[in-house]
């Protein structure tokens, strides 16, 4: 008798962070990048009351529109990714069984403050991502996202000069505060550090 045939299930990557800190942009690198290496990827975005960030992934031609599914939060983004994360679930068992050989699952919270983070049950590991622009003041803020996410990507970097910030202090404060965890910068609108973070993730969650 033939044993019957199972799959290993998908990895799953939240990425956290304020509006306008480049999650959605990052996405796109992230799906791009990971694709090239040969990652079955299926994309899941949170917004409130559209399915605004999912509709420009599909039109970026980066990735398979049929791979990219739109949650509507309804409310806080919060619940969807910490109190409450059904919706999500459901999102990606329906992913994962329409594309088998997914490997890998990104979750784009939708754009909130601080203090977002992702509840275990969702994702295996999470990034919250912040921006230069929004102050280099952000990490000494010690936002729980900023503190506990596995990985903290400061984006935007090319802006620093045009916004005063001071991108060594900015990266030096938030490695003390997540008490030396891991830090990488980014540019997502050119790519810069992307290939870097990729490499990282594969090490973390896919364990290559």
């Amino acid at each position: 008798m033939t044993a019957p045939t199972t799959s290993t299930p998908a990895a799953r990557i939240g990425i956290g962070g304020p509006v306008g800190s480049g999650k959605t942009a990052l996405v796109e690198r992230l799906a791009e990048g990971f694709q090239a290496r040969g990652r079955g990827l299926v994309v899941i975005t949170n917004d409130l009351l559209t399915t605004e960030d999912a509709d420009r992934i599909k039109r970026s031609g980066v990735i398979d529109p049929e791979r990219v599914v739109g949650v509507e939060a309804g409310g806080c983004p919060h619940t969807v990714i910490r109190e409450d994360p059904s919706l999500n679930l459901a999102a990606t068992t329906d992913l994962e069984a329409r594309f088998p050989g997914t490997d890998l699952v990104l979750l784009e919270s939708g754009g909130d403050n601080l203090a977002s983070t992702f509840s275990r049950d969702l994702v295996d590991y999470w990034l919250f991502v912040i921006d230069v622009a929004g102050g280099d003041d952000i990490p000494r803020k010690r936002g729980p996202g900023v503190v506990r996410c596995d990985l903290l990507v400061v984006n935007k970097v090319d802006l620093a000069p045009y916004v005063g910030a001071d991108i060594d202090r900015m990266v030096r404060e938030a490695h003390q505060v997540r008490d030396g965890r891991p830090v990488l910068c980014t540019n997502a609108r050119t790519g810069g550090g992307v290939d870097a973070l990729i490499s990282h993730l594969e090490r973390e969650v896919l364990f290559v």
